[in-house]
């Protein structure tokens, strides 16, 4: 079984590597992994074997404190997202108060210290006991008793170092204890050589030792290493501030409506199927159904989306949005544990936890790391002592080496990095499983994607038509909605759909029509009509008997069965070619019209695909669609590559091969066909609104339904592992350059020499450097947003000032698709016109077209976007 543990005492990745060492060791552990930044140990052991009292014992035996991980209750949402949290926090707090308490009485100590220790150095008066070297040893002993509290304020690193070091895993701590320690043994020395220098009368002696104690050394190394702890841990509370603003989206309070009533319950009492009640300014407690009230959601917390979301009844919604306008009940369908919320924040805090490959490195380093640098210290202080020097400087050189040396910046350097990263995916929409994966999306070279509800919407729609006698196309619409609302076929309900839109945009027309009689002509729908003798073909198409007459609509093999004569659509060629499906409409063997229908490309796939072959990505397409269809698809967003007709067993086939090829493969997919692509990928990436198996599948999940969002991603990884790679590199380079300097390396050629608080205060930076550079990634995704903002300030500013800058001096011509009706007519217009910069604007219903006089400052960009704002797809401006 895998059980977690909190371990309490670790200050560096040495201590880390330690514990692992030493848990690993034990009999009927299998794996066991420290991570530093949560403190947990993470361990699968064998339950007949060992139990969690054997491994507490081994943890604390060599110098740590051990305790079980607290267990989560699954039921209860508040819980799962702050009982072990809490905990952890509040004793995190804690240690954060007493290092801070610790360091400022230690700097009170320190100042009269370092008063008295080199104050005469800049000619600061002294009282006259202490001046002079008659008076060395009240010198010293003042400086000692200065030292001593010092000393016990700082005892941690002396009682976590000698006995860390006493069980042969020296650790940071041993490092300072043992550098402060010799400092201060050494000063004793002194003390008492100068005794003995005065006894004898002997002022050589004295002289010898006055200005070589080290007093202020020992004090300055704690107190210099106090302060770096300190601001390291203020530093890495930053990093879980996502995991935090998450954790704190959840509402103490519901109101959930119960036996009649309308009560409020804490949000942790929820319950699936509760009716929950939500208002203007209200965030949502629960996943679930709107089944009564409408309104809008920011849920720019959960998916990244800065727009607010209009919601009505049929819709879901999700716990930690906010409600900004309106008025909702909607049923719980998940709370607790089992709410997207709550498992974002799961991914988030298991992925910060987690170890990337580039980490073992460092780990390997670490190891190694403290007992090296002991060896170092003691090998120069001989080395010295042999070319001649004076003890006091060979000591001096050795108590250098050991607290320059830093074993943090190493363990930090990657889990810093990786916790921000994550925290940052998680507020744009990027759920991240673990940092191998977060790791591995750096290096991919290929990206597939699936096609059917990943590049396009996965909805067939009409996205043209034809009529023989347009003067009865609404008889013809009430006919053939009828008899596909008998089908529940996805191409049934796209033409469903399309005259669903079509009554309603009549309805408008009637509403706005003076004649009572046009009204009263038009109240009758096709729900009403009684259809007969149906019959449906697979593959083929429907008929029925509607007001006694033969309907049919099927594709072109079923209506040549029927003998209809369906040659009189010309354009139908044209719409085969295009790859879109076409679907053939008769009466009494009649052909009356024909439905294009589509599935629509997702209106950022373009951009997306764009983008991605600028990062270098090769692009392929993966789906099951006929070769005409998805070439279509693949020209139009410009994908690189195409594998079409692919059964969904072969999927994972396609994802092997291109690997064998040499590729990192990265798929992108959200149906249960592509789990076990997904699964073969060297990255897979799931769409948040696709199935739960694609979902559990995938290594980083988009919880954004905006297709682009899988740039951001490939961004992130590699903003995340820059990060890391800068941090190692700081942290090798630091410790290499920083030990030969300490050693004394440069003393023979230049004179240049640090002394040990020169190296303390060198190591305590260190690790304040690496993990405030990881820091920086909090800024990620900044610089887009703010070209976008840039971007659509210069497009209200071209609205505002258009007709400023002179007359309409050219036409423009616009193919547009989906104009129905004389309501879509006067939609396109009415949003052409509404643009400043716009004179005349004609539009043609039936020849699709709209003819536009502008000026120089109204950009084709421009007229598009004003049109497909109005809920139309703009095919060419010219």
């Amino acid at each position: 079984m895998i059980k977690k543990y909190r371990i309490t005492g670790m200050s560096c990745s040495a201590c880390s590597a330690n514990v692992e060492k030493k848990v690993r060791s034990l009999n009927g552990v299998k794996w066991a992994e420290v991570y530093l930044m949560k403190n947990q140990l993470s361990v699968d052991y064998d339950q007949e074997l060992i139990a969690d009292t054997d491994i507490i014992h081994a943890v604390t035996q060599i110098g740590y404190g051990a305790s079980v991980w607290p267990e989560i209750q699954t039921n209860k949402v508040q819980n799962v997202n702050q009982n072990a949290n809490q905990k952890e926090e509040a004793e995190g707090d804690q240690e954060t108060k007493a290092m801070k308490k610790r360091l400022m009485y230690s700097i009170a100590w320190l100042i009269p210290l370092i008063y008295i220790s080199m104050g005469h150095m800049i000619h600061l008066p002294l009282p006259f006991f202490m001046t002079g070297i008659r008076y060395g040893v009240n010198f010293a002993l003042m400086q000692a008793i200065l030292t001593l509290p010092i000393l016990y304020l700082n005892r941690k690193f002396f009682q976590v170092g000698l006995k860390a070091l006493w069980y042969r895993v020296p650790n940071m701590d041993s490092l300072v204890a043992v550098g402060a320690g010799a400092a201060f043994l050494y000063g004793i020395f002194a003390t008492f050589m100068m005794s003995t220098g005065l006894a004898q009368n002997n002022l050589d002696v004295v002289a010898r030792y006055y200005m070589d104690l080290y007093f202020e050394s020992a004090a300055m190394i704690l107190t210099l290493v106090t302060l770096g702890k300190y601001l390291e841990t203020k530093s890495k509370g930053k990093t879980s501030r996502a995991v935090e603003k998450l954790m704190d989206l959840v509402p103490k309070q519901s109101l959930v409506e119960r036996d009649g009533q309308e009560i409020w319950i804490l949000s942790d009492q929820l319950v699936v199927n509760d009716i929950i009640i939500v208002k203007q300014g209200g965030a949502i407690g629960g996943d679930g159904t709107i089944i009564e009230g409408f309104g809008t959601v920011d849920e720019a917390t959960i998916t990244g989306e800065s727009l607010p979301v209009e919601k009505t009844i049929g819709d879901t919604l999700t716990s930690g949005t906010v409600v900004l306008s309106g008025f909702m009940k909607f049923r719980a369908d998940k709370v607790g544990n089992d709410t997207m919320l709550s498992q974002i924040i799961k991914l988030v805090d298991e992925a910060g936890a987690s170890k990337a490959p580039i980490a073992k490195l460092a780990d390997r380093v670490a190891g190694i790391f403290v007992p090296t640098v002991m060896g170092i210290s003691v090998l120069a202080g001989v080395v010295w002592i042999i070319a001649g020097y004076d003890f006091e400087f060979a000591l001096a050189r050795a108590i250098t080496i050991l607290v320059i040396s830093c074993p943090c910046a190493l363990g930090l350097a990657t889990p810093t990095a990786i916790m921000v990263g994550t925290g940052k995916g998680a507020e744009q929409g990027i759920l991240i499983k673990t940092a191998e994966s977060l790791e591995r999306l750096k290096d991919v070279d290929t990206i597939v994607f699936d096609k059917t509800g990943t590049l396009t919407e996965g909805k067939p729609e009409v996205v043209d038509f034809t009529w023989t006698e347009k003067e009865k196309n609404k008889e013809a619409l009430m006919l053939i909605g009828a008899l596909e609302a008998k089908s529940e076929h996805p191409l049934s309900q796209a033409i469903l759909a399309f005259v669903d839109k079509s009554e309603e945009n009549q309805q408008r027309i009637n509403e706005s029509n003076e004649s009572n009689e046009s009204n009263e002509s038009n109240e009758s729908t096709y729900k009403e009509m009684v259809v007969s003798d149906y019959v449906a073909v697979p593959g083929g198409g429907l008929g029925a008997r509607i007001n006694n007459q033969e309907i049919a609509c099927g594709n072109r093999r079923f209506m040549n069965d029927k003998k209809v004569d369906i040659e009189e659509c010309k354009i139908a060629s044209s719409w085969e070619r295009e790859g879109r499906t076409v679907l053939y409409f008769s009466i009494d063997g009649v052909y009356q019209g024909a439905f294009a229908i589509a599935d629509q490309v997702k209106s950022n796939a373009k951009s997306m695909i764009s983008q991605l072959k600028k990062l270098g990505l090769h692009t392929v397409m993966l789906t099951g669609d006929q070769e005409t269809t998805a070439e279509t698809v693949r020209k139009q967003l410009g994908v690189e590559q195409l594998f079409a007709q692919v059964l969904p067993q072969e999927k994972e086939e396609k994802i092997a091969q291109l690997q064998a090829e040499g590729h990192i493969v990265a798929m992108v997919g959200d149906g249960v066909n592509d789990a076990p692509a997904l699964v073969r990928a060297d990255v897979g990436v799931a769409i948040g609104g696709g199935t739960d198996i694609a979902i559990e599948s995938a290594d980083i999940i988009l919880v954004h339904h905006d297709i682009t969002v899988v740039v951001q991603a490939i961004k992130l990884s590699r903003a995340v592992i820059r990060n890391v790679k800068q941090n190692l590199f700081w942290a090798f380079f630091y410790n290499v350059l920083g030990i030969p300097v300490a050693a004394g390396v440069l003393i023979p050629a230049f004179g240049i020499q640090l002394n040990p608080m020169m190296g303390a205060a060198a190591m305590s930076l260190s690790s304040v450097f690496v993990v405030t550079n990881a820091l920086r990634l909090r800024n990620f995704g900044k610089k887009e947003k703010m070209i976008q903002i840039e971007k659509l300030e210069q497009i209200e500013h071209i609205e505002q000032s258009g007709t400023e800058k002179g007359g309409f001096i050219m036409k423009k011509e616009m193919i547009i698709e989906g104009m129905m009706c004389q309501h879509c007519q006067k939609s396109v217009k009415d949003a052409l016109t509404a643009l400043h910069g716009v004179g005349q604007v004609d539009v043609n219903l039936e020849e699709k077209k709209a003819t536009v006089e502008v000026d120089s400052t109204v950009t084709d960009e421009l007229l598009a976007k004003a049109v497909e704002n109005a809920g139309y797809q703009v095919v060419e401006v010219k």
